[in-house]
């Protein structure tokens, strides 16, 4: 009896604390344009519980739950000082302030925050179109919605689609009500039908209906110096896609595939410094984005001299639900009963992000009948010999302390399935535990989420293109570094 009254207490004591950080969240946010987060997970609308939840999150960095007790003081002094635009990890700041041997807390924000201490926290926001409106397009429609109330950098101004009837609009605005695989929108929408728009959480989402790209002028919506994100998958080469560019309103054209030619094809947090002055990009593909990352951080560490992936992916609209006609081999077979053997470019193409991997790489993927969520089995040849435990542990903190914790992610569970990674927001997922090493051969499995986390890596690709990417605090390393 005693044993659970004090697991209630120290609950009802955890309660206690989260309610008081809540106000000092909303605060920072609010007056600062400053969010926050527990080793990576966002504290942005969230409830008590959410904010106990987070904290014990943490152990699977620290190996043990993260106190309230330290988080607490960190937020009360942090929303006394004038901070501007940030991302600031509370779980890395208690850590770091905990290994500071007593240094003033205030003392020691400062330095940690430098960069931001006494910057504006106004961004002048970038106007965004989506051309384009399926499983992509409506999942982009979604975080860059959340992303304008939490940081205002980016806005969704528009999506051009062709009109399917006259009921179009009604529909569109039910498929980003409701998604079968991501549950609803958080929020609320309603439809003006007489003026074609959509209003999502307060933002006004302009339907434009429209058969070729060149036709349209943006300014006339009050659209202007516009990012247009291709999700239709039409065009893929630079000729193609410039027909975005003969639009009045537009500035740049990202494409949300593999592009083709000498189109830069981003993997961001890899190579996005090719972005510069660019006008026609590409996001590249999710499995790409799924594996590039932690191919970069195990070739600087070990390097290698050839490998082969095999994406395990679900299903896509692209294959058929019954048997049928196909043009493409196999894709025909009815997806929902078969596992179907099919070609990936993506391991060429990480080559396009990664130029020393040339030739280095093959690959092959099977579809599979899940909706969402993929893996990729990456077997490598090592220049170097590794142990399990020493490329986990590396893999691990790449994933909390270097400059891709956003796209790598570490889980290390024996109950962990495909539908435990719906939702992520990294790239890709490294599953420890089915990581298999022998001398220099090593391989790795990395889960993903080909729908939501390819989309946050292409809204990071657009909010850099706008020059509005939240800088994170404390600064993270790079990964050689660890």
């Amino acid at each position: 009896m005693t044993e659970t009254v004090n697991h209630r207490d120290d609950w009802n004591h955890k309660i206690e604390l989260a309610q008081q950080m809540l106000p000092l969240i909303s605060r920072l946010h609010r007056e600062h344009n400053a969010v926050t987060s527990i080793y990576g997970r966002l504290l942005v609308g969230v409830t008590d519980i959410d904010v106990i939840k987070a904290h014990r999150y943490a152990r699977r960095i620290e190996e043990t739950e993260l106190p309230l007790d330290e988080t607490l003081p960190i937020l009360q002094e942090l929303v006394e000082m004038d901070l501007g635009t940030a991302s600031i990890d509370l779980g890395r700041l208690a850590r770091l302030y905990r290994e500071s041997n007593g240094q003033d807390m205030r003392a020691f924000l400062e330095e940690q925050l430098a960069d931001v201490v006494g910057t504006s926290s106004e961004l002048e926001a970038r106007d965004v179109v989506l051309y384009g409106f399926g499983r992509i397009g409506r999942l982009l429609a979604r975080i860059l919605i959340a992303r304008e109330a939490t940081y205002g950098g980016v806005r969704l101004r528009a999506v051009v689609v062709r009109s399917k009837g006259e009921a179009d609009i009604v529909k569109r605005a039910s498929l980003l009500r409701r998604d079968s695989v991501h549950g609803p929108f958080n929020g609320t929408i309603t439809v003006d039908r007489e003026n074609d728009i959509i209003w999502a959480n307060g933002t006004p989402i302009q339907m434009i209906y429209a058969n070729n790209p060149a036709e349209i002028d943006y300014t006339q919506y009050g659209i202007n110096n516009a990012i247009v994100v291709d999700n239709t998958g039409v065009w893929r080469d630079r000729d193609g896609l410039s027909k975005h560019l003969e639009s009045k309103g537009v500035d740049r054209v990202l494409l949300t595939a593999p592009g083709k030619g000498d189109i830069p094809n981003i993997v961001y947090g890899i190579n996005q410094d090719m972005i510069g002055e660019e006008r026609v990009l590409s996001a590249a593909s999710c499995t790409t984005n799924g594996i590039t990352p932690v191919l970069k951080v195990i070739n600087d560490r070990y390097g290698v001299n050839h490998g082969h992936v095999e994406t395990v992916h679900a299903y896509t609209n692209d294959q058929n639900l019954a048997d049928n006609f196909h043009k493409g081999d196999r894709r025909g077979r009815a997806a929902g009963l078969n596992m179907v053997l099919t070609e990936t470019g993506a391991a060429k193409a990480v080559s396009k992000a990664l130029p020393e991997f040339e030739g280095k790489l093959t690959g092959n993927a099977i579809r599979v009948p899940t909706p969402d969520v993929s893996m990729a089995v990456i077997n490598l040849e090592l220049e170097t010999e590794v142990e399990k435990d020493e490329v986990n542990n590396f893999l691990r903190r790449v994933s909390t302390d270097s400059e891709l914790r956003q796209q790598i992610d570490y889980i290390h569970s024996p109950e962990v399935v495909s539908t435990d990674l719906l939702g992520t927001t990294h790239a890709g997922v490294v599953d420890g535990l089915a990581t298999i090493a022998s001398g220099k051969h090593l391989v790795l499995y990395v889960w993903y989420d080909n729908e939501y986390g390819y989309s946050h890596q292409v809204i990071r690709v657009v909010e850099d293109i706008a020059g509005v990417r939240p800088k994170i605090y404390p600064p993270r390393v790079a990964p050689s570094e660890l």
